[in-house]
């Protein structure tokens, strides 16, 4: 399978600062050494609760973030440099979804300016191409053609992520990193929006990293699935490694909370989650060290790694 995007210790610090003289006095490790490799024509699930390092991660890939060391290969060539980013349209190629479609899409223009802007960046097409190319990206997601001359606040919020997602193929990238992309609207609405995303990636052979919270989205959506907590990567595998054979602690708290609307083993599964609550604080010794920073990934299998010390069983 084809490599598109290499991250090599990735991090993303920022300072604090404080005193009279308004000197660093610490940093707060967003993103603190992580390392995937992006395939092409797969999709990638980042999951992780509020604060963990995960949209820092994908605005950093994509240039949104400075990022403080390590490297994001791209065509042999690191992208955290400004310059090569330009030299090699890699903005092009790689493109975003962001999880408020109504602040990501300009309220002054209209779906066609709107849609059209990243082909302007990169194409010389006439107003008649154009327009052509705009309408075949509104028939891909499932919009009317008199959406053209309407303005995103006459939509809907499914409606509007629907055209973010359209502005984001403008390009034809081979990446596209969608940060939270449904998690603001209804489940049946959500439904539509994966289900569009899913038919696009077939017909363009798209690769996704796809950011969320969810792990049940991500189940439905993902091929590998990365676990963040604290800035660090605690477990990497493939969806049924995630699921069906979770190694870290945390890993096992986040899927115990996925609710169960199996009403006739309730209590079954309120036992369950104290029991993996009660692992997770009588065992953190083995998945975090004194500082509470999460240990280096281990590699268990062909496809799976855990975050564990040196020695900790698993």
């Amino acid at each position: 399978m084809a490599e598109i995007i290499q991250i090599k210790d990735l991090k993303v610090h920022y300072p604090i600062r404080s005193g009279f003289f308004n000197r660093v006095t610490d940093h707060v490790l967003a993103v603190d050494g992580v390392d995937f490799i992006i395939e092409k024509g797969k999709t990638y699930g980042l999951v992780g609760e509020s604060g963990s390092g995960k949209s820092t991660t994908g605005k950093a890939i994509i240039g949104l973030e400075k990022v403080t060391s390590g490297s994001i290969l791209y065509q042999d060539q690191d992208v955290t440099r400004a310059h090569n980013r330009k030299a090699m349209k890699y903005n092009k190629d790689v493109q975003m979804i962001f999880q408020d479609s109504m602040s990501s899409l300009n309220p002054k223009k209209r779906v066609l300016d709107i849609i059209a802007e990243p082909i302007r960046n990169f194409e010389r097409l006439s107003d008649q191409e154009e327009k052509k190319k705009v309408k075949g990206l509104l028939d891909i997601v499932g919009m009317p053609e008199d959406a053209l001359y309407k303005y995103p606040h006459e939509f809907s919020g499914g409606q509007r992520q629907r055209l973010g997602v359209a502005r984001a193929v403008a390009t034809n990238p081979k990446l596209i990193i969608a940060d939270e992309p449904v998690s603001a609207l209804d489940l049946s609405v959500q439904a539509q929006v994966l289900n569009f995303m899913k038919n696009i990636q077939e017909e363009y052979g798209l690769s996704y990293l796809f950011i969320s919270h969810d792990l049940g989205v991500v189940k439905h959506m993902c091929d590998n699935i990365a676990i963040m907590y604290k800035g660090r990567f605690v477990e990497i595998g493939t969806r049924q490694d995630i699921y069906t054979n979770p190694q870290h602690i945390y890993t096992k708290r986040l899927l115990s909370a996925i609710p169960k609307i199996d009403v006739a083993h309730r209590e079954e599964h309120k036992a369950q989650r104290r029991l993996v609550e009660k692992e997770y604080i009588e065992n953190q010794k083995d998945y975090y060290d004194q500082n509470g920073r999460v240990y280096d990934l281990r590699t268990i299998s062909d496809t799976h790694q855990v975050a564990l010390k040196d020695g900790g069983a698993v």
